[in-house]
């Protein structure tokens, strides 16, 4: 009987294969096709079994072994028993050359009339540049994904000046005053606000039971703009929510004169760290209260501002960030409702004492932010 494809070895293959399966420490498909390939093999001394023989023997489709000896044609016993596919030179594959070339244009500028790349854009984009005369944009995704980049995503991020005294100046400034110890005359205060927008739920959401989530409709009723002012003296893990209409000169005063007169009365002076914002200037007490009394304050206030482009040094700012996941990631709909839950949430981390534990100094940042510093030639 003739056989297609038909599995003829050398004495020496046969050993190979033998020493394989005896071994078993090849994975199964390898051990399986050995097995097919010294059942199949009709060379001299082979035993010759046909293919319905081999697949009741060792439990496969008849098609499975048809597949073997075709490949054991085809490529040899190497790539037979490993299942790797043979070398090829293929244009349209992707080597590192080409892959670079492509991660390169997915950072770039995306074409005009585009937002950003998306993967078929970009498969287009290399085709239409030749770096391959054909790609999916599913070889695109892989390609992407090895590089770690995702270039549909863009966040915002405060991007700081590179060799700016100014800026150099202030963070060391606001640095320094963070090293310093805790003083109950001279405590350390961050200032720092955020807006929230007022949304009442429409209709009355529908709470969580067993099996399903809690549910709202997406209609909701706008209630306007609340401003929140943040202060917070880091090392004695304390801090206090004022909500406002707006933020002018008036509501930083008049936040200001709460943190003097209430929360700091038997401080000598209290250290204020606040962004450089035209409302957040010495000059706000004077616009709320009579000259006296607005001096008898700003006497009592010693003022570092973070540099500009560099809010993040404010401390405030990482209490805005838990006030935002831990009280306002919902619908709140009035300004009463909104200061009842953030003096809630105020009261709740000051009695629990939530601390600040900044590391980062002025010599770290000499170290590790050398690109902001003005270069001397030596």
């Amino acid at each position: 009987m003739a056989f297609p494809y038909r599995v003829e070895m050398t004495e020496d293959q046969r050993a190979e294969l033998r020493g394989l399966v005896g071994a078993g420490l090849a994975p199964a498909r390898s051990l399986t096709r050995a097995r097919i390939l010294l059942e199949a093999d009709h060379g001299e001394g082979g035993p010759g079994w046909s293919d319905a023989a081999i697949a009741g023997a060792l439990d496969v489709d008849d098609s499975t072994v048809l597949r073997v000896r075709r490949r054991f044609v085809g490529t040899g016993l190497a790539d037979t028993v490993t299942g790797k596919p043979p070398d090829r030179d293929d244009p349209r594959r992707l080597d590192g050359r080409r892959e670079a070339q492509l991660v390169a244009l997915a950072c770039a500028v995306p074409p005009d009339g585009a937002a950003r790349w998306s993967l078929r854009l970009l498969a287009d984009e290399a085709v239409r540049l030749e770096i391959v005369p054909a790609i999916s944009h599913e070889t695109v995704r892989r390609a992407l994904k090895r590089s770690d980049l995702k270039p549909r995503l863009s966040e915002q991020w405060c991007l700081a000046p590179t060799a700016d005294p100014a800026f150099v100046r202030h963070m060391e400034d606001v640095l320094d005053v963070y090293e310093r110890p805790l003083d109950p005359a001279r405590p350390v205060v961050c200032l720092d606000e955020t807006s929230r927008q007022l949304l009442a739920n429409a209709r009355p959401p529908a709470a969580s039971v067993p099996g399903r989530p809690a549910r709202h409709d997406p209609e909701y009723v706008r209630g306007g703009v609340a401003d929140l002012f943040v202060v917070t003296e880091p090392l004695r893990g304390w801090r206090h929510v004022l909500v406002s209409d707006q933020r002018t000169r008036l509501d930083v005063a008049r936040c200001v004169r709460e943190l003097l007169d209430v929360h700091d009365p038997h401080a000598e002076r209290v250290v204020l760290v606040m962004d450089q914002l035209n409302t957040y200037s010495p000059a706000s007490p004077y616009a709320a209260f009579p000259p006296a009394e607005a001096k008898r304050r700003a006497a009592r206030l010693e003022i570092h501002h973070p540099p500009k482009h560099g809010s993040r040094l404010t401390m405030a700012e990482i209490e805005l960030s838990v006030l935002e996941r831990q009280c306002l990631r919902r619908r709140i709909g009035d300004r009463v409702a909104l200061g009842r839950e953030v003096a809630a949430w105020a009261a709740r981390r000051n009695a629990a004492t939530c601390r600040v534990d900044w590391h980062f100094t002025t010599a770290d940042a000499r170290t590790k932010l050398t690109r902001l510093y003005p270069a001397f030639e030596a």
